[in-house]
């Protein structure tokens, strides 16, 4: 468990140093880790990432195209790439993430989960807690840890056994910096008020305005290191991508071009791979 929590909490440092002890320690996690069952049934919680949101249409979800459960072939979602190994979970994957769900809905989602009894749940939730109106909006970092406590320990506690995989919040300073000099995007970003503490002034490089998008990023970061210690505290019960996600290096290739914000099918797939190998050590029950 604390090879796992300082692999996830360095990985954000970047330093080459931390990325060498990284991967050492998930050298000796993996070594440890005997394997576990493919589960039978399995759901998805958080925001409109989760949910697919802009993968396949005009401002609508699209739980098919999601990268954790949903099914269509181009996405290769977890689902898919756990129903390769147990055909058991074939037709029991739900999908319960809501766009723009913060870290305060993400209880309600859970209660929904625990009716379920589900043997396996990903959680990628906070891009909202960040992406609000202005700084002063965005959730505590305290508070964002307590909801991510609450939440985990409703889960481990209304269905024991359960295996649980929180993925992190994306970077998104990054989504700024691919998309700045793109009229589109600015025009999307602008128009549509979209995620204004980080894309207000996109054009602007004042001292300001770099400052603002630092301070964002920070957060993100911070959200990301209590997530991991949140699920630290459930044991052998949940992984984390050790920050894989926020370290990816999407391009606008992989962003919606219905918005310039929500990942497309690029984006979705990218997602996929990236977190599944991070996860557990399930068992091939072919």
């Amino acid at each position: 468990m604390i090879p796992r929590l300082l692999a996830a909490l360095v990985l954000l440092s970047g330093s080459g140093t931390a990325q060498a002890a990284v991967q050492a320690a998930a050298q000796v996690t993996a070594r440890a880790d005997p394997g576990v069952p493919v589960p039978t049934s399995m759901v998805a919680l958080g925001d409109s990432i989760s949910a697919g949101f802009n993968a396949c249409g005009w401002y609508v979800s699209c739980t098919s195209r999601s990268w954790s459960a949903g099914d269509n072939a181009d996405v290769a979602s977890h689902y898919l790439r756990l129903l390769r190994l147990d055909d058991d979970l074939r037709g029991h994957n739900r999908n319960l993430a809501v766009p723009g769900a913060t870290s305060a809905g993400l209880m309600s989602q859970v209660r929904q989960a625990i009716d379920l009894k589900p043997g396996y749940v990903t959680i990628l939730i906070g891009a909202q807690d960040a992406c609000v109106g202005t700084e002063r909006e965005m959730t505590p970092v305290e508070v964002y840890r307590q909801r991510l406590d609450a939440a985990l320990g409703a889960l481990r506690d209304g269905v024991p056994g359960v295996r649980v995989f929180v993925a992190s919040i994306p970077d998104l300073r990054r989504l700024w910096h691919v998309g700045r000099s793109n009229v589109l995007a600015r025009t999307f970003w602008t128009g549509g008020r979209i995620c204004q503490s980080m894309l207000a002034r996109p054009s602007s490089v004042k001292r300001a305005d770099v400052q603002r998008r630092e301070r964002v990023r920070d957060r993100v970061i911070a959200y990301n290191q209590q997530a991991a210690e949140a699920c630290a505290a459930l044991g052998d019960a949940c992984r984390t991508d050790e920050g894989a996600v926020f370290r990816f290096r999407f391009t606008l290739d992989h962003i919606s071009k219905w918005d310039f914000f929500h990942p497309n099918v690029a984006g979705q797939r990218a997602l996929a791979e990236t977190t599944f190998g991070h996860g557990f050590a399930w068992l091939d029950g072919r």
